[in-house]
């Protein structure tokens, strides 16, 4: 009977340990359910402040590159700058394969503003650009692209939804020196005129088979909302983001006017 007695009471005792465990795994359960209610929230908010850092530096980027562009002696003709609509300038455009060649890059596009477009260059739209292969001839593993957009049918395109520059809209690439002039009769009739510069070099670059679209998921950061991106180029209702004061700022400074 003693050792009935014993049995029993051991059960008990393990009966007792197994349900503290069981308290013990549950409490710890409701414990982390807990922290990482509380972390994840903190990481989302370190992940988007990081985009939006992202997306400051590209914008800055635009604007410095723009300016050491332009202020080359051998560069964009100012007949072409004082004639185009829009500029779109991709820095540090990254080849996205040694075997495909194809290329991977954001950047932004800003527009003149008013009617036929001779107000001053207004806010950015983030633009993004994809494929083709160009500039790693010479070795570079990343190449600074400017595009001049000479009409209104060629932004509007390039606005409105992805585009395959060659066929969607014309492409050729843009004389470069002091005038235009030495450009052939395809470039002058070109809708986008495209520039490159790779280690130091400058030139006219074919972008032939390259797509290139609106950046719709920075544009909602940059502006804390969905607006499409030909709102944010032409209506002229938004601000310029600090951070894209050097782009505007240069735009404003070598073609203040459009000249037909």
């Amino acid at each position: 009977m003693a050792d009935t007695m014993a049995s029993g009471l051991q059960c008990e005792e393990g009966e007792a340990i197994s349900l503290s465990e069981r308290n013990l795994m549950r409490s710890l359960w409701v414990y982390l359910s807990s922290g990482l209610l509380f972390v994840l929230p903190l990481l989302a908010d370190v992940a988007s402040a990081s985009d939006n850092t992202k997306d400051s530096d590209r914008l800055r980027d635009c604007g410095s590159v723009l300016r050491r562009i332009l202020d080359e002696s051998y560069s964009i003709p100012q007949d072409l700058l004082d004639r185009t609509d829009c500029v779109v300038v991709f820095p540090s455009v990254l080849r996205a394969s040694h075997i495909s060649g194809g290329s991977y890059g954001r950047g932004a596009m800003s527009c003149r503003q008013g009617d036929d477009f001779k107000g001053p260059w207004g806010a950015p739209a983030m633009m993004a650009l994809e494929g083709g292969s160009f500039g790693w001839q010479i070795g570079g593993k990343s190449t600074d692209l400017v595009l001049l957009v000479m009409n209104e049918c060629g932004a509007r395109s390039v606005l409105k939804s992805k585009v395959k520059l060659g066929a969607g809209v014309s492409v050729a690439a843009g004389a470069v020196g002091r005038d235009s002039s030495a450009g052939s009769a395809a470039t002058l009739r070109a809708e986008i005129l495209s520039y490159s510069r790779t280690r130091g070099v400058f030139a006219g670059v074919s972008l032939q088979g390259s797509t290139i679209r609106p950046d719709n998921r920075d544009n909602r950061r940059v502006y804390g909302r969905t607006i499409p991106a030909m709102d944010i180029a032409l209506s002229g209702s938004f601000a310029v983001p600090p951070a894209a004061g050097e782009l505007i700022s240069t735009l404003d400074s070598r073609t203040p006017r459009h000249r037909a």
